[in-house]
Formats: structure tokens, sequence, C-alpha cells
């Protein structure tokens, strides 16, 4: 079983490959993403990843593309 932040990437990763950055960012906005502080979430999301995890899913998804 994924945890939060799996399942979350793995979503976003499968809109991108399948809507295209620009259309997931329409959707999300449409569903009522995006609200709150993003800073802040941001901060929490990403505290924990190395710099080397985030080039690696950087990687990964570009070649969805």
């Amino acid at each position: 079983m994924m945890n939060a932040l799996e399942l979350r990437e793995k979503g976003y990763q499968i809109l991108v490959s399948h809507l295209g950055q620009s259309d997931v960012i329409r959707f999300l906005q449409q569903m009522g993403c995006g609200q709150g502080d993003y800073t802040q979430e941001r901060r929490e999301v990403l505290e924990s990843v190395t710099r080397e995890e985030f080039l690696d899913e950087l990687r990964k998804i570009r070649n969805l593309e």
C-alpha cells in the first residue's frame, strides 16, 4: 500500500501522462485544488525529499512525455 505522498505523486504522474501539464493545472484548479498556503504545503511535502530523489523523480516525469 502506498503512503499519501506516494499516492499523490503517482496520481500527478498519471494525470500529466494523459492530460499534459497545462491541462492538469486546469483540472486541479477546477477541482478546487491549490487553495491554501502553497509555500507551507510544499515545505511539508518536500522536507524529507533529498536532492537526488527530486532529480530522479524529475527524470521519470520527463520520460513520460
